[in-house]
């Protein structure tokens, strides 16, 4: 099992960005991450995932750039697998794209144009013709939201394995990714619950005549440097009402290290750390969470 780390800047945005995102891309290239990762939210600060990835890609040789997650429902499937193998071809190949439905926030539903009960019929449809515009030459589809025929898209990605994870922990979700991703990266989980839902994703798979690639079982890990603030708590709270945030959220960087052991010991092993809170600077940050987690990727 390789394990490899990655860090991401979650919904969040940064203080300046047009000064400090150049130089935090940089830095995580340079202490050896293997990737960075960009969460959406329409309605909230964070850049634009796919923006932030293609400068992110420009600016380095090795690292990846990931989604974590895009949100499918809302857009336009051809222009988006253009744009994505567009990344992965001008990248070289170090595109991670993964995707869901999205916050159920009336706010960002709002913005997608998706009522909030129509997220997951446009899923199904769209992720699978996704995969069919990166392969096939000429794509024929009629389903009840596209309809195209002879559909010709370029170019295509280099990966010739072009992998789509899928993020999420209720039980359609995962039901969901056993169905139709290559990997699992859900957030807000402890080991436990991994456990039980890799389970249910293995058992979807199998009845679906497939299988998940053992190496494609991921966490996305939020963290803290002290205890979490109230009104960080409350707005976990809203956003993952089943889980108590100070239960998932490690505060210190030992405790971090610790919580991706335990994830690596029942079978997890590609993580992406976000801090919970923006550090004060962030070149010290990526400095300290190297020499903390990333001997855990020798």
């Amino acid at each position: 099992m390789k394990v490899r780390i990655g860090l991401g800047l979650g919904t969040q945005s940064m203080r300046d960005p047009a000064r400090h995102f150049a130089p935090f891309v940089d830095a995580l290239e340079r202490e050896g991450f293997d990737s960075v990762w960009f969460s959406e939210r329409l309605t909230g600060s964070a850049l634009d995932p796919v923006v932030a990835a293609a400068v992110a890609a420009g600016r380095t040789t090795h690292l990846k750039v990931g989604f974590s997650v895009l949100i499918l429902p809302g857009r336009n499937p051809v222009v988006l697998a253009s744009e994505l193998a567009s990344l992965d071809v001008l990248s070289a190949g170090r595109l991670l794209p993964a995707v869901g439905l999205g916050a159920a926030d009336p706010h960002e539903q709002q913005a997608f144009g998706v009522a909030r009960e129509e997220r997951a019929a446009w899923l199904d449809e769209a992720l699978p013709l996704l995969r069919r515009l990166w392969s096939e030459d000429d794509v024929d589809h009629d389903g009840p939201r596209f309809s195209y025929t002879g559909l010709r898209v370029g170019p295509k990605p280099v990966q010739e394995t072009f992998d789509v994870w899928l993020g999420g922990r209720a039980p359609a979700e995962l039901r969901r990714v056993g169905r139709l991703g290559d990997g699992w990266l859900p957030s807000f989980t402890t080991p436990e619950e991994a456990v039980e839902g890799r389970a249910v994703v293995e058992a979807a798979a199998a009845g679906a005549g497939r299988s998940i690639d053992p190496e494609h079982w991921g966490v996305l890990v939020a963290y803290a440097h002290a205890p979490l603030p109230d009104v960080v708590v409350e707005r976990l709270r809203r956003r993952v009402p089943d889980v108590d945030p100070v239960d998932v959220v490690p505060v210190g960087l030992d405790a971090l290290r610790t919580r991706l052991e335990r994830f690596v010991d029942v079978g997890f092993s590609k993580f992406v750390v976000v801090p919970i809170v923006e550090p004060p600077d962030w070149d010290e940050e990526v400095g300290a969470v190297a020499a903390a987690l990333l001997a855990l990727q020798a």
